[in-house]
């Protein structure tokens, strides 16, 4: 079996998520991941075609991923996404740009970018995405709920099954790139974009982290998950690397790296480091008010200008192949 269609936690005669056997074979027998491959083996072929025929307008897809909640995943992704449609100085029209939320438990996103209270509408080209700008368009399932603190108590069948309308039904037009924020972990939701995604064909993944060990064990997991199922690996983020005191300019340690970080792990594992970014309280600020950092009016602060190195190592990566 090659490794395209391995995935984590793969018995050792997986069949994989995309076998006609997937779920059914005596291999799959305890597999956690023995019910979300069963359905994924059976989505119906039309179901695939449509969602080819919507990826095929995207040039680039790429997935913002860690094995650890709290590292700022969900802050890497907008800002990202605000500095993918803002900055291209070479081209004659800005970048089209889309930002999908599959985090259905924990949809922070419609927050940071300024969309709380959003709703989706229905048109006959499908699910029209919400946009912050003519070029930056948003589809999270937080524009579904009544309520923000609306809890979503789904199992994995159905969060899949929304993932897969996300992806089918949702018109987001020509697009440069498709920024898809992740929950953490390696389970059903991941299963579910990569085996999608497939269609077409994945950009990479970027990983986001913070210094200390206890992240970095998960985000080990994250790497040999996207090595697994075949994601190009773009490189990884250590966010909240160290803290400068706004008053006594004091260089601060939170999350110590007392394995040497993530950079001494992207050495271990073979995959590219990106950066560090501070610890940085305007950075917080800024996504809890729902405007954009790293393309703010005075975007001069040590932190944004490092965003900004870090996002355009990721465009060169992509724009290399």
């Amino acid at each position: 079996m090659s490794k395209a269609t391995e995935f984590a936690g793969a018995p050792e005669h997986c069949p994989g998520p995309e076998s006609e056997q997937a779920g059914n074979a005596s291999a799959c027998a305890g597999c956690p991941n023995q019910n979300v491959c069963k359905t994924a083996a059976k989505t119906d072929t039309v179901d695939l075609s449509l969602i080819r025929r919507q990826l095929e307008r995207v040039k680039h897809q790429i997935l913002v991923l860690s094995g650890k909640g709290g590292v700022g995943k969900s802050t890497v992704s907008s800002q990202l996404a605000f500095f993918l449609a803002e900055s291209d100085s070479d081209a004659s029209e800005p970048r089209q740009v889309g930002l999908l939320d599959i985090d259905i438990c924990g949809p922070s996103i419609p927050r940071i970018m300024g969309l709380v209270g959003e709703t989706v509408h229905q048109s006959s080209s499908g699910w029209e995405p919400v946009y912050v700008e003519e070029n930056l368009a948003v589809m999270s399932i937080g524009f579904l709920l009544e309520k923000e603190s609306e809890a979503v108590i789904w199992r994995g069948a159905r969060k899949s099954a929304l993932i897969k309308q996300f992806l089918r039904d949702v018109y987001w037009g020509e697009l440069e790139y498709l920024v898809i924020d992740t929950p953490p972990g390696t389970s059903d939701e991941h299963l579910s974009i990569v085996t999608y995604l497939k269609q077409v064909g994945v950009t990479g993944a970027v990983i986001v982290t913070t210094p200390q060990e206890l992240a970095l064990c998960d985000v080990r997991k994250e790497i040999n998950f996207c090595k697994k199922v075949g994601i190009p690996i773009l490189g990884v983020i250590e966010n909240m690397s160290e803290f400068v005191c706004p008053k006594c300019q004091t260089v601060s340690q939170i999350f110590a790296p007392t394995t040497g970080g993530a950079e001494r792990m992207c050495e271990l594992t073979q995959v590219p480091f990106l950066g560090r970014v501070p610890l940085y309280m305007p950075i917080a600020q800024h996504c809890d008010e729902g405007r954009p950092f790293v393309t703010a009016q005075s975007p001069q602060s040590p932190a944004a200008l490092k965003l900004k190195q870090i996002f355009q190592e990721i465009v060169r990566a992509v724009e290399k192949g």
